[in-house]
């Protein structure tokens, strides 16, 4: 089956599309990366004890760290997300709200829950990869 010209300037145009709102988006995440990192070490000048607000920019920092790095894979992996960046954002992500939002004891056990969902999901997700990784290698 061949798409017609049409088709294929449509696809052109929305990869066009989708990759320029990456980069910009890239530049933006990058940039509240760097004023995360200026404020721990701000705060690691200033001596703040606050073991919380720390840990808070810190997951923060590794979030942003997370979609850049999301971002710039996207562009490695011949334009996909791979399911375990999805996975690593969902942890960090859930961590960060158990840190943040620490007074129901119950939420932190549910979203606990959650996080060892996520953890078995990346378990059974990675040997496939390593599989696929080593047929790679073979083939070439």
């Amino acid at each position: 089956m061949t798409k017609s010209k049409n088709e294929l300037t449509i696809v052109r145009f929305y990869q066009l599309m989708l990759n320029t709102s990456l980069i910009i988006l890239g530049l933006v995440l990058s940039f509240y990366l760097v004023r995360e990192l200026y404020a721990i070490v701000l705060d690691a000048l200033q001596g703040n004890n606050n073991v919380h607000d720390i840990l808070e920019k810190v997951l923060a920092f590794f979030l942003y760290f997370v979609f850049v790095s999301m971002i710039v894979k996207y562009f490695h992996e011949a334009y996909h997300f791979p399911l375990r960046y999805l996975i690593y954002i969902g942890i960090t992500g859930t961590v960060r709200f158990i840190i943040v939002n620490r007074d129901d004891a119950m939420n932190n056990l549910i979203l606990s829950l959650v996080i060892f969902i996520l953890v078995i999901s990346y378990i059974m997700l990675a040997p496939r990869q390593n599989k696929v990784g080593e047929l790679k290698e073979n083939i070439e």
